[in-house]
């Protein structure tokens, strides 16, 4: 049977992941933009934190289960920046290309060998707004910042990641291989996992 969720975000880019990743899973994904929910305040201090807020929010407003994420970059050399800060690392939320430029120019000088990130996802899943044993997930994605852009696909720091194992950016993979290796698909398949202990 098929199971409505509201998916609290309105970021294109990762509506696009979800889609993809959530296809045949048994679930029918409605954007929480489609039904006129605003984006939640994003006032935790973890990337749990983040997703469980939004999570309640979309659930709280549409009456649905919700599912939601809060994912970013972790820089070693910044200590973890741009980290929960992600989207509005250069101030303006959701400018890709001014987040980019600004961590090149906080890298500026550093080798590739102290260059190591992570992308990280929280992904939370919720019965209901009140639901108080949601199930959570957690993915990381391992590699190094970029000294320049490459690539065109995927969006926001895809372009400087460089995930371990691979020759090409997250921005030059294919979006089927990437949405396997990436922070998103790790969660989302331990998500599918706990779904099904669940259900056992």
């Amino acid at each position: 049977m098929t199971q409505r969720i509201v998916l609290a975000s309105s970021n294109r880019g990762k509506l696009a992941e979800f889609g993809a990743l959530l296809a045949g899973g048994g679930f029918e994904v409605v954007t929480q933009s489609s039904l006129g929910i605003a984006d939640a305040e994003e006032n935790g201090l973890s990337f749990v934190e983040n997703a469980l807020l939004k999570a309640r929010h979309a659930a709280r407003a549409s009456g649905l289960p919700a599912l939601a994420d809060d994912s970013g970059l972790c820089v070693a050399h910044l200590h973890g920046a741009p980290g929960l800060y992600s989207a509005r690392y250069a101030g303006g939320h959701g400018d890709s290309a001014a987040n980019n430029a600004k961590l090149l120019r906080a890298l500026d000088g550093v080798p590739p060998a102290q260059r190591d990130a992570f992308f990280i996802c929280a992904l939370v899943l919720l019965h209901d707004a009140n639901d108080p044993a949601p199930l959570i997930a957690e993915g990381r994605w391992h590699g190094r910042v970029l000294d320049s852009p490459r690539g065109a696909q995927g969006f926001g720091y895809d372009p400087l990641f460089l995930p371990h194992g691979q020759s090409r950016s997250a921005a030059e993979l294919e979006p089927t291989l990437k949405n396997r290796l990436s922070h998103r698909g790790q969660a989302l398949a331990q998500l599918h996992a706990r779904l099904a202990e669940r259900h056992a």
